[in-house]
């Protein structure tokens, strides 16, 4: 019997002779039936967040190991993590199979890799966190990744399309995205990939609010490197603490969003500001919260 991922959809045949936006529209309802799926995962996915916080909380990495269509939805979660949620550069790795490409050429053979995953996993330490990803649950790079990861001592969450694959076996989560056979036949690009990226989005974002790193839907430790993002981050802070100097406060703070959030709240100091969160764990609300009631005792003592 073939895996789901290689199973091919009753409503495609004839596929190709049909008129393009009825082709569109299958190809629309595969995408959506893909993400359906994930609604079955989220207590895999909550747990798969917690155990990359606690990585990065206990000083550990993140390691995203797969190839193909998989490890480049591993990419596009990791290299947004230091924009969006602060996470420092240097605790996020890439390992795909053959490396990131720089050009459109990509060959499959480096999945079959066993030696060069062997290799990349030989720098995992005790307490990192590994996110392996494979829309079939079989692809020897990631399994050969994982097993010597393990055995270093890091937690392996893997994620697989298909069920009772020898990938999702040796994790600590795993995460089985049970999604529908392919508008296109093991093209896994298309609906696997989908539901991929969205629990990766998933995993990464709840794992940054365990961190603190988001205020009410904010990105309070984001990196405001280009104007967009300077203009985002003053608008932050202008939200958190209306009527505020949103400016001078980040500049007190030199671009730290959460530490210029509390400046505009009256943290007197850069110092001050840091002191607080580092005592609240980064958490910028409990900081706020502390922050007001030292304010408020302060006032009843004058």
């Amino acid at each position: 019997m073939l895996p789901q991922t290689e199973t091919l959809r009753d409503e495609a045949r004839g596929l190709d002779t049909r008129p393009g936006p009825e082709i569109l529209a299958l190809l629309l309802h595969g995408q959506q039936s893909a993400l359906g799926v994930i609604q079955t995962c989220l207590p895999q996915i909550d747990a798969a967040a917690a155990l990359v916080a606690q990585a990065l909380q206990t000083g550990g990495d993140i390691h995203y190991a797969a190839a193909g269509s998989s490890a480049l939805m591993g990419l596009a979660d990791g290299v947004e993590l230091p924009g969006t949620f602060g996470i420092a550069p240097e605790r996020i790795h890439i390992h795909m199979a053959g490396g990131v490409p720089v050009t459109a050429a990509m060959p499959g053979h480096t999945e079959d890799d066993v030696q060069a995953a062997e290799k990349a996993a030989r720098g995992i330490k005790n307490g990192d966190v590994v996110i392996a990803l494979s829309a079939s649950g079989t692809t020897p790079y990631p399994i050969a990744f994982t097993r010597i990861a393990a055995a270093s001592g890091a937690r392996i969450v893997a994620i697989a399309n298909n069920a009772g694959t020898p990938l999702l076996a040796q994790a600590d989560c795993a995460i089985h995205l049970p999604t529908p056979p392919e508008v296109i036949a093991g093209s896994t690009r298309l609906g696997a990939a989908t539901a991929q990226k969205a629990a990766l989005n998933m995993i990464s974002t709840l794992m940054a609010m365990r961190l603190g790193h988001v205020h009410d839907g904010m990105m309070v430790n984001l990196i405001a490197d280009n104007e967009k993002l300077r203009q985002r981050a003053l608008g932050i802070v202008e939200r958190i603490v209306p009527g505020a100097a949103p400016r001078q406060a980040l500049d007190l703070a030199g671009g730290h969003v959460k530490e210029a959030v509390l400046i505009a709240a009256g943290a007197v100091t850069r110092e001050q500001a840091s002191a607080l969160l580092n005592r609240t764990g980064g958490h910028l609300r409990p900081a706020l919260a502390e922050l007001e009631k030292s304010t408020n005792q302060g006032r009843e003592n004058t």
